[in-house]
């Protein structure tokens, strides 16, 4: 019986791992493993990433199109935008504050000397501006905002081509059609993609194991712990216990519906290279709606960041109390609202969280010092976070499209009523 992808993906996963965890330990003396083996890994895991990655700005773009021409009228298109913009903000926000209250009551590297460690030199960067921010979401040049990858600005392309082609009704249905089939021809693509997501899972994994330094985690444990185990909770029990609460999709069938979500986004560390497994879960195991998914999955790739926002949260407390600069009171303001712009600015790609701590340790005044450990531990946080942020997009559109249905349930009844009416005068 063949196995189902997600399975072959958790095989991958660990078989990788322990295949270079064996490397490292027992093998690393013979250049063929440590040297050959290693690097032939890493070139296949990023092929498998880019493959991703090269298919991301088309499968957004085109998404976002198709799904603002499925909406019923663009007044929906501006009630679905508002919610689902508001409920990542909310998500985003909860995150930060419950990781603020652990924070301040467990007060992690709080007795732990870090003040002598090594130094590394991160590029000093100014803290984003919200003004900033919100004025180059729209694009002075297309191509150079489908070039870079810029999400924000191909979002924002996206829901005015899709706006106008809707408003042109059944003038514009030539392009609705067209845009239909190009959707098609994205979605039969990832799938071609995700078949080659073992072996890659697999390339990633082994360089992983085979070049993480373990040594360097006995005196932070209980800070790597703190983290994952906040992650785990919004994964496992948050996320699940708000959709059951907020949708008719128990917590269990959700764990259960994102489980490959999970393990494929644990090996790319990506959300961004996640949104077609995102879609996917979405529309074709938890039924919710393509315009929705469509929609919300870019946009929360690129500001629904509440793992992220829990990863900053922790490490810049446990910096500060680590090198003897804890945060006071009168800093928490500024910080937290820092932290929310930061979150919104790591973007999907891996390492974005730990940038954004860079960035906030320059920027508070924190021990330059403070960034190597956090970038050691990054790539084994990075993955969970990552699996929380995803996670967090597929419950917020769930609950996103169940409102959705009640909206469209209320507004039934007065659009018959209104066709009475209007046959009645006729």
């Amino acid at each position: 019986m063949k196995k189902s992808l997600s399975t072959r993906i958790f095989i991958g996963l660990f078989s990788g791992l322990i295949f270079g965890s064996i490397i490292q330990y027992f093998l690393a003396d013979i250049s063929f493993f440590s040297g050959t083996i290693v690097e032939l890994a890493s070139g296949a895991g990023t092929m498998f990433v880019n493959m991703i990655m090269m298919l991301v700005v088309p499968l957004v773009f085109v998404s976002i199109v198709c799904g603002v021409c499925e909406l019923k009228d663009l007044n929906s298109f501006g009630r679905l935008g508002g919610k689902t913009f508001g409920f990542y903000i909310i998500n985003t926000l909860v995150a930060i504050f419950a990781a603020l209250g652990v924070a301040l009551l467990l007060a992690p590297g709080k007795g732990v000397d870090m003040s002598s460690g090594g130094g590394v030199d991160i590029v000093a960067t100014e803290l984003p501006n919200l003004v900033d921010l919100i004025v180059s979401i729209v694009p002075s040049n297309p191509i150079t905002a489908f070039g870079s990858g810029n999400m924000l600005q191909v979002i924002f392309m996206a829901l005015l081509l899709g706006g106008v082609i809707k408003s042109l009704g059944e003038a514009a249905q030539s392009a609705v059609n067209g845009f239909q089939v190009a959707n098609k021809i994205m979605m039969k693509l990832i799938s071609v993609v995700m078949q080659l997501a073992p072996i890659g899972v697999f390339a990633l994994m082994l360089k992983l194991g085979a070049t993480l330094e373990a040594a360097i985690f006995g005196s932070v444990v209980e800070y790597l712990a703190l983290i994952i185990g906040l992650l785990l909770l919004w994964i496992f029990v948050v996320y699940p216990f708000a959709v059951g609460l907020f949708t008719q999709t128990s917590a269990k069938e959700f764990r259960a519906k994102t489980r490959e979500q999970i393990l494929f986004s644990l090996s790319t560390a990506s959300s961004n290279a996640t949104i077609p497994v995102t879609m996917r879960t979405l529309t074709e195991k938890l039924g919710v709606n393509r315009s929705v998914a469509g929609f919300g999955v870019p946009l929360g790739a690129t500001m629904n960041m509440g793992g992220v926002s829990i990863y900053i949260t922790i490490a810049i407390f446990f910096v500060a109390n680590a090198f003897g600069a804890p945060i006071s009171m009168e800093q928490l303001p500024a910080l937290l609202f820092s932290i929310f712009l930061l979150s919104v600015g790591a973007g999907g790609v891996p390492g974005g969280g730990m940038v954004m701590i860079g960035v906030l340790i320059h920027q508070m005044g924190l021990p330059i010092e403070a960034f190597a450990i956090v970038a050691a531990l990054d790539r084994l946080i990075d993955m969970v976070l990552t699996s929380c942020n995803v996670v967090g997009d597929t419950a917020v559109l769930t609950i996103v499209n169940e409102t959705e249905k009640d909206a469209d349930a209320k507004l039934a009844p007065a659009q018959a009523q209104t066709q009475v009416q209007a046959q009645a005068q006729a």
